[in-house]
C-alpha cells in the first residue's frame, strides 16, 4: 500500500462502501418476531379447536357407554376443559404481545393462566399418583403456596395497579 496523490492509503476502488444500517436490521428482526408470534397464535387457536372437538367426542362417548355419571370421567372432562382455558389464555397472551399491549395487561394474563393451571392441578390431584403420602403432602403444600401466591398477585394488581 502506498500513498496516492490525495494522501489516502490503499487501492483505489470505484465500489461504494457497504454500510450496515442497524435500524434496518432491527426492523427486519422485529418484523420476523411478529410473524413468528402470529404463527404461534395460530398454533394455539388450532390446538384449542382440536381440543374442543376432542372434548365433545369424549362426552358423546361417555354418554353412549353410560360412564357420564362416573365422577372420575367428569373430573377428566373438567381437566380437559381447564386445559383448553389455559390454551386460550396463552393465545391471549401471545396476541397481547403482537399488539404490543400494556405490560400490566400481559402480566395479568400470565397470572390468570397460572391460576387456571393451578386450579386444574388441584382438581385432578390424586394422592395415589405419588410414591408416598409424604410426596403427596409436599405436592399439595406446594400447590397451595403457589395458588395463594397467584391470588395475592391478582389482589395486589387490582388494588395497587389502578391508574391514578
Amino acid at each position: 500500500m502506498t500513498d496516492d496523490e490525495n494522501g489516502s492509503r490503499g487501492p483505489a476502488s470505484d465500489a461504494p462502501a457497504t454500510v450496515v444500517d442497524p435500524d434496518r436490521i432491527a426492523a427486519v428482526a422485529d418484523q420476523f418476531i411478529r410473524y413468528v408470534e402470529l404463527v404461534a397464535a395460530w398454533v394455539f387457536a388450532i390446538l384449542f379447536a382440536i381440543g374442543v372437538v376432542d372434548l365433545t367426542l369424549q362426552i358423546l362417548r361417555s354418554i353412549q357407554t353410560g360412564n357420564i355419571t362416573d365422577p372420575l370421567v367428569v373430573i377428566g372432562f373438567i381437566d380437559t376443559g381447564l386445559l383448553l382455558l389455559i390454551i386460550v389464555e396463552v393465545y391471549h397472551t401471545v396476541i397481547a404481545y403482537t399488539q404490543e399491549s400494556d405490560t400490566r395487561q400481559i402480566v395479568r394474563l400470565v397470572i390468570y393462566t397460572g391460576v387456571i393451571a393451578m386450579v386444574r392441578k388441584a382438581i385432578i390431584f390424586r394422592t395415589s399418583e405419588y410414591a408416598s403420602t409424604q410426596d403427596a403432602l409436599f405436592a399439595a403444600i406446594s400447590y397451595t403456596i403457589i395458588i395463594f401466591g397467584l391470588v395475592a398477585l391478582l389482589f395486589a394488581e387490582r388494588v395497587y395497579g389502578r391508574s391514578p
